[in-house]
C-alpha cells in the first residue's frame, strides 16, 4: 500500500525477482494493481475475505479526517461484496428450495442460523441497505414457495397462513403471531450496526489494565466471565454513577432486584457497580433490611435502634442473639 503507483510497481518487480530466485511466480489472475478512490485499469476499490473497499469524494461536512483533523476529501465505505451477497441469497434459494414440503417451522429452524451468522459477519461494516435487499429478495422467494404449496388457494389466503404480526410488523414470516408465541425468521435488518472501535495508543493486552480488556472484549483470563460480561454490556461504566471504571477500582455484582425480595440470579438482573455505588444502592433498595445467615434465618432491623440487630457466632459455631 503505498500513495506512489511507481513505488508499487518497483515493488511488484521486486518481488517477482526473489520468487523467481526460488522457483516461484506471481499468479498473474490473482494479482491486481488497484486503487481505492480513483479508476485503474477499469477497476476502482478492491474485495478482502468478503468485504468490498472503497473510497469515494466527499464535502467537507461527510469527508474523513487524518489524525491531525484535517480533512481528507473522501470517506473510506466497506460493505459486503456483491459476490458474496449473491451467494448467500443462493444458499437461502436452495434451502428454501429442498423444503418444499416440510412444514413451515422446520424451514424457519434451517433458515435462522445462516441468516443470523452471515448478518453478524458484515454488521461491523455499512450493511443497512444490503441487509434491506436481502430481505426484500428472500420475501419473495418464500411468497413463490407458499404459493407452490397451495395452488388452488389466493394470494391473500397464503399470506395469512404464512406472515403474521411481531413487534409491530404485519409481515413476519413465522408459525404463529407474537402473542401466541410462534416461531419466525430472522431478518437481516434486526441485526444491529456496530461499529468497530480501535485499540487505544497506549494500551497493550499485557499492561494488566483489566477493566479496559474486560470492558472491550466480554472476556480476560484474570476476570471471571460474569464481571467481564458486564463490563461489555455496560461499555464500561457504573450503572449507579454513570462513570467510566478505572484500573484498580473496586468493582461489586449487584442484582437490580434484590434475591430476598425474589430477584433473579440472571444477567437481566445483574448489574456491576462501584464498591461504594454498590453499598449506596443496597440501603436504598431495602435488602440490607434483613441479614441472611446459614440456615437463611432473617434477622429484621429494629425501628427504635439505630444500630441494626446482628447475629454472633460462638467458638462452637452456634448462633447467639
Amino acid at each position: 500500500m503505498h500513495k506512489d503507483l511507481e513505488v508499487v510497481l518497483e515493488s511488484k518487480r521486486l518481488i517477482q525477482n526473489w520468487l523467481k530466485s526460488i522457483g516461484l511466480e506471481l499468479k498473474e489472475t490473482k494479482t491486481r494493481i488497484t486503487h481505492t478512490l480513483d479508476e485503474y485499469e477499469g477497476k476502482t476499490g478492491f474485495d478482502f475475505l468478503g468485504f468490498t473497499v472503497r473510497q469515494f469524494p466527499m464535502g467537507k461536512y461527510q469527508s474523513g479526517k487524518s489524525t491531525n483533523g484535517e480533512l481528507l476529501g473522501f470517506k473510506t465505505i466497506i460493505t459486503p461484496s456483491k459476490e458474496k451477497v449473491k451467494s448467500h441469497i443462493k444458499k437461502v434459494g436452495e434451502v428454501i428450495d429442498k423444503h418444499k414440503c416440510a412444514p413451515q417451522e422446520a424451514l424457519i429452524r434451517q433458515l435462522n442460523p445462516i441468516i443470523r451468522g452471515w448478518s453478524n459477519y458484515y454488521s461491523t461494516v455499512v450493511s443497512k441497505e444490503t441487509y434491506s435487499e436481502c430481505d426484500n429478495i428472500i420475501y419473495s422467494q418464500l411468497k413463490r414457495w407458499g404459493e407452490r404449496r397451495h395452488p388452488l388457494k389466493n394470494k391473500t389466503w397464503v399470506a395469512s397462513k404464512y406472515w403474521h404480526t411481531h413487534g409491530g410488523n404485519h409481515w413476519t414470516f413465522s408459525t404463529r403471531n407474537e402473542k401466541e408465541g410462534g416461531m419466525k425468521l430472522y431478518r437481516h435488518a434486526e441485526t444491529p450496526i456496530v461499529r468497530h472501535v480501535k485499540v487505544k495508543g497506549n494500551k497493550s493486552p499485557f499492561d494488566g489494565d483489566l477493566t479496559y480488556w474486560a470492558s472491550r472484549m466480554g472476556k480476560h483470563p484474570e476476570v471471571s466471565t460474569r464481571v467481564a460480561t458486564l463490563l461489555k454490556k455496560q461499555k464500561g461504566k457504573c450503572k449507579h454513577c454513570g462513570l467510566t471504571f478505572r484500573d484498580g477500582d473496586l468493582m461489586e455484582v449487584d442484582h437490580i432486584i434484590p434475591k430476598v425480595k425474589g430477584g433473579k440470579d440472571t444477567y437481566s438482573n445483574l448489574q456491576l457497580l462501584h464498591r461504594h455505588c454498590h453499598d449506596d444502592k443496597t440501603t436504598r433498595d431495602g435488602s440490607l433490611n434483613c441479614t441472611r445467615v446459614k440456615g437463611h434465618i432473617p434477622e429484621e432491623r429494629c425501628d427504635a435502634k439505630v444500630s441494626r440487630t446482628v447475629l454472633k457466632t460462638s467458638q462452637r459455631g452456634d448462633s447467639l442473639a
